[in-house]
């Protein structure tokens, strides 16, 4: 009788593959040797996961050895009357760019004022505009929203806001010339202009303070200052088109519808 025959396994892994030679019934692999075999190539991988953790040892990261420059400021800072540098936020923020900010915050405080006085110019019961005196009420408003946002700013980078003293504006915009409305209209449109202006200065201290977060955080204020220049741009030469007569009547209707829209500043910037 031919002798039976039958195929072997061999573990690799967590496969298991055929094995071409036939073995007789007497030379089959019994569960002991199965046994064996596991045991052995077990040993082999612990072996190797050894080897592995020995290699990462070196490349380990220590967070507490990486941050203690900056833990050591954070000890040493005294929160109860410590100079401005002074901050547990504060990193990568330089005094220029600090300085700089609080400019800006002045200069928003001031562009409201100014706007502020416009408004109560064209309320008066003789001048009579109240479509203008809602604008520049609104335009007052967006600018006072705009300093609060930089000084919001200027606490998450861990500055120290520091307000300065406000230039009394003009409370009398008559022009015989110009016309109040048209006069008005026209330094509004210097004053953003040179707004404009101030940004890309506080852009360019951010540039060179290597400050990307603050670059960032500028450009979207001068992308609504764009916009700004651009609307106080067409009310002048609107304005101009229709000099110092009727005109100014319905400019002013228009002007009421305006001022809704400004009544709610954005908050982008």
């Amino acid at each position: 009788m031919q002798a039976m025959q039958t195929q072997a396994f061999r573990v690799v892994g967590s496969r298991a593959n055929f094995v071409a030679p036939a073995r007789s019934l007497s030379s089959q692999v019994t569960p002991a040797v199965l046994r064996k075999q596991f045991a052995t190539r077990a040993t082999g991988k612990d072996t190797e996961l050894a080897d592995k953790k020995d290699l990462q040892k070196d490349i380990i990261f220590k967070p507490f050895d990486e941050v203690k420059d900056e833990l050591s400021l954070v000890e040493q800072a005294d929160m109860n009357g410590a100079p401005p540098e002074d901050s547990f936020a504060r990193v990568g923020y330089t005094q220029d760019s600090e300085y700089a900010v609080n400019e800006q915050i002045n200069i928003e405080y001031n562009m409201s004022y100014v706007y502020h006085a416009m408004s109560a110019y064209f309320d008066r019961d003789n001048v009579a505009l109240p479509g203008l005196a809602s604008y520049f009420r609104a335009a007052s408003l967006e600018e006072r929203t705009h300093a609060t946002t930089l000084m919001d700013f200027q606490a998450v980078r861990g500055g120290r806001t520091k307000l300065a003293h406000l230039t009394a504006p003009q409370s009398n915009y008559q022009n015989e010339e110009k016309g109040d409305a048209l006069h008005a209209m026209e330094l509004a449109l210097s004053l953003e202009k040179l707004n404009f202006h101030k940004l890309r200065e506080l852009h360019d201290v951010a540039d060179a303070s290597e400050d990307a977060q603050m670059a960032d955080f500028v450009e979207d204020m001068l992308a609504e200052q764009a916009k700004g220049v651009k609307v106080v741009a067409d009310y002048v030469a609107q304005l101009r088109r229709i000099g110092k007569g009727h005109g100014v009547f319905h400019f002013d209707q228009m002007m009421a519808e305006d001022a809704s829209k400004l009544a709610t500043p954005s908050t982008q910037y």
